[in-house]
């Protein structure tokens, strides 16, 4: 029997690399039907100028309101005003909270579900000590002619002018919604924990209007970044964020008896802290292959050269090796499990003091269905000390994910295609906060994507020195979102 059954497993052996290399000359990219769209008038001009225009007004946000120039965000909504006097006279606009604009653009047939495009007016500070850091100063809206230059260029001032001069022109159009379309831009997203002030309020005012479903909501999140790995990978990466991660600060506390530090204990405060760290840090939660990273490596890898293919194709079989893999790599870890970012830390006021106390802020980003309860269990559950006090700073629950079936996402995906045949379209998890997450009261399809084709260090300079976009992706921004808007009214 022995020599049977070493041939039967060379046979199967056999059928297998056979199988393997029948699928993977199948697994090829899947073909969609995009059918050439209709041109769309832009004026690429005009959107540059005024985003120049937009930069220069500082409508920066801080933590404490007293600290807000809002005579700045008063000079804003001038400024959209008077660059778009159409939109100003065929759609209401309502002031909410203290800065935040509600633009209703009434459509024909009022039992449809509106949609709700979002943005914000706000921008974060520029750091004391980085203004000669910039090529051009942070406010100036310089236009080199390749690139505008400004605090808000990439967040995410490019994204509502865009939005404004794509109704403008609908508006000139001609065009008239049959659903109702809101524009909501809020004024307080870039404070950690924002949008309660600036965001909800518009969502309760939506629901004062009798908003009680909306068919859609866009806001920023996902993005176009290509990617050219020298023959491996040459393609355009567009993620579609369909949720976000939620966000708590956790202060963990340990106390000890204080003293002068001639006589210390075995473990000071600071010392008994660092083993608390130690245990959060050995012991991460368990990273999970979702169903949308399945999806991203699924098209990905219909991409990859034929050799590679081999492997891709089996990345369902090959899952726990991939999960292993991928968990050790932050920019992919971060998708797959919650996170745990150890930020802050407080001791003794002096060099030669004992503390009586020592304090670490931990930063955790929470995966869909993992709460802030959950995450304080679980620092309870892994860290020895039982002597520690825990207290919840700030919290924001992750975001439930978002259907992919729906004819907004599938827009997204059409328009994405359209614009770069080829692109690798995915659904995506957002590791930061948006003001999506305020909507989700009244809408169950809230998607985060910005049109903006932009190279991973333009990315990075985000809320950094230098923040910069390039000119060409504006008018290419304007019709998408022009279309958008078309599709969704069809």
């Amino acid at each position: 029997m022995g020599p049977y059954i070493g041939y039967g497993a060379l046979v199967l052996l056999g059928l297998f690399l056979i199988y393997t290399l029948i699928k993977a000359a199948l697994f090829k990219p899947q073909k969609t039907e995009t059918e050439p769209l209709p041109e769309e008038a832009v004026n690429a001009e005009r959107a540059a100028a005024r985003l120049t225009g937009a930069i220069q007004i500082p409508t920066v946000s801080y933590p404490d309101d007293n600290d807000v120039d809002w005579e700045q965000f008063k000079r804003f909504h001038a400024y959209l005003e008077e660059c778009y006097p159409l939109i100003h006279k065929t759609l209401s606009r309502e002031l909410v909270s203290k800065a935040s604009l509600l633009y209703c653009w009434k459509g024909s047939d009022s039992s449809l579900e509106p949609m709700a495009l979002l943005a914000h007016q706000d921008v974060v500070p520029v750091e004391e000590g980085t203004r000669e850091d910039w090529e051009h100063p942070p406010f100036s809206g310089h236009n080199d002619g390749e690139m505008i230059w400004g605090r808000g260029a990439m967040d995410m001032k490019n994204h509502l002018i865009c939005l404004m001069e794509a109704v403008e022109t609908l508006l000139e159009e001609g065009f008239a919604p049959e659903r109702d379309v809101y524009l909501c831009f809020g004024h307080d997203e870039e404070v950690v924990g924002g949008g309660d002030t600036g965001a909800m309020r518009l969502r309760m005012a939506l629901e004062a209007r009798g908003v009680k479903k909306l068919c859609c909501t866009l806001d920023e999140g996902g993005a176009m970044l290509p990617v050219n790995v020298k023959k491996i990978l040459n393609s355009v990466l567009a993620g579609i964020g369909i949720s976000e991660k939620g966000y708590a600060d956790i202060e963990i506390t340990v106390a000890q008896k204080g003293g002068h530090s001639s006589q210390p204990p075995r473990h000071t405060a600071l010392g008994e802290l660092a083993e608390v760290i130690r245990d959060l840090e050995r012991h991460q939660t368990k990273a999970k292959m979702l169903p949308f990273m399945q999806s991203l490596l699924d098209n990905a890898g219909r991409k990859l050269p034929y050799a590679l293919r081999l492997l891709a194709c089996h990345h369902k079989l090959l899952r726990p090796l991939l999960t292993a893999v991928l968990s050790r790599i932050p920019a992919a870890a971060c998708m797959m499990r919650t996170t745990t970012a150890v930020t802050m830390a407080s001791g003794s006021p002096a060099a030669n003091v004992l503390p009586e106390k020592a304090s670490v802020v931990v930063n955790f980003r929470m995966m869909p269905g993992f709460t802030t309860e959950d995450v304080v269990r679980r620092i309870r559950r892994v860290v020895r000390s039982k002597r520690i006090e825990i207290k919840v700073l700030k919290q924001k629950e992750a975001s439930p994910f978002s259907e992919t079936a729906s004819p907004a996402f599938d827009a997204l995906g059409r328009l994405i295609l359209n614009a770069h045949p080829g692109a690798i379209v995915a659904p995506y998890l957002v590791m930061g906060g948006t003001d999506t997450c305020f909507y989700e009261p009244i809408c169950g399809h809230a998607y985060r994507f910005s049109p903006f084709l932009a190279e991973l260090p333009l990315i990075l300079c985000t809320h950094a020195a230098n923040e910069r976009i390039p000119v060409e992706s504006l008018g290419e921004a304007v019709v998408f979102f022009k279309r958008f808007i078309k599709m969704l009214n069809a």
